[in-house]
């Protein structure tokens, strides 16, 4: 079923948070969240976007519903509207997904892209680092997420936006609503905690609202340490998984 019972082991590859006060998405400081990288994602002829983050100079994380035919990543930026100096934009090698990854009910929703080449680290491009194996977040954490989707139900923005969850506990068993600054543009971007990337944003509806989770990293660490190390030592002829049904 694509909700299990609370403690299940299912479970466990969901965060969600029960937030009490939420500070207001504001514009971020440039360049303050040097991670962050902007998806160009083309499919069928369609483009569409999402956000990811740089894990190691030539692996960025996201979210695997952000999967496409050709994906281009943009680092560095503020306004992804404008030429920024900052930017750095890097064609994508390898395409991961998650071998379980299931569109239906959106468990195991995370890719890593291997990049072309390294991203040349700099004061506006730079790695976040990953949780412990199994490491819970904290009660009481401030965590964050920071993306290019909308601001409101209405507009949405070139320029990089953030919101604050005052988290209260570590819930795994409910998916609460977030206000809409987490829209689908914000999909594949990093849920923050002290500094870590604990949460990859994901998505689902259910009775027309709009609901959000976020894709536990730390359930997942050995298979994001183990891939990267296995495409990182075959190159380009790295076994590859077959489309899922």
């Amino acid at each position: 079923s694509a909700h299990p019972p609370p403690g299940s082991q299912r479970d466990y590859s969901f965060i969600s948070f029960w937030s009490e006060s939420m500070i207001r998405g504001r514009e971020t400081q440039p360049h303050s969240r040097p991670y962050m990288a902007f998806l160009n994602i083309r499919c069928r002829n369609r483009r569409s976007h999402c956000g990811g983050f740089l894990v190691a100079k030539n692996f960025v994380l996201t979210a695997a519903h952000c999967n496409g035919e050709d994906i281009t990543v943009f680092l560095g930026a503020h306004n992804i509207r404008r030429d920024e100096e900052t930017q750095q934009r890097v064609s994508v090698k390898h395409k991961i997904p998650h071998p379980g990854y299931n569109k239906m009910s959106f468990e195991n929703d995370l890719m890593l892209l291997q990049l072309v080449k390294p991203a040349e680290l700099t004061d506006a491009v730079g790695t976040i680092p990953l949780p412990q194996a199994g490491q819970a977040v904290e009660s009481g954490a401030v965590c964050s997420v920071a993306g290019w989707g909308r601001t409101s139900l209405k507009a949405t923005t070139s320029i990089l936006h953030e919101v604050e969850l005052d988290v209260m506990s570590d819930e795994t068993s409910s998916i609460h609503p977030l206000p809409p600054l987490i829209s689908q543009g914000d999909s594949g971007g990093p849920l923050v905690c002290n500094g870590t990337a604990q949460g990859i944003v994901s998505f689902g509806k259910k009775n027309r609202s709009p609901l959000r989770v976020f894709t536990r990293v730390s359930a997942y660490v050995p298979w994001i340490e183990r891939t990267m190390r296995g495409l990182s030592s075959h190159g380009p002829h790295v076994e590859r998984p077959g489309p899922l049904h």
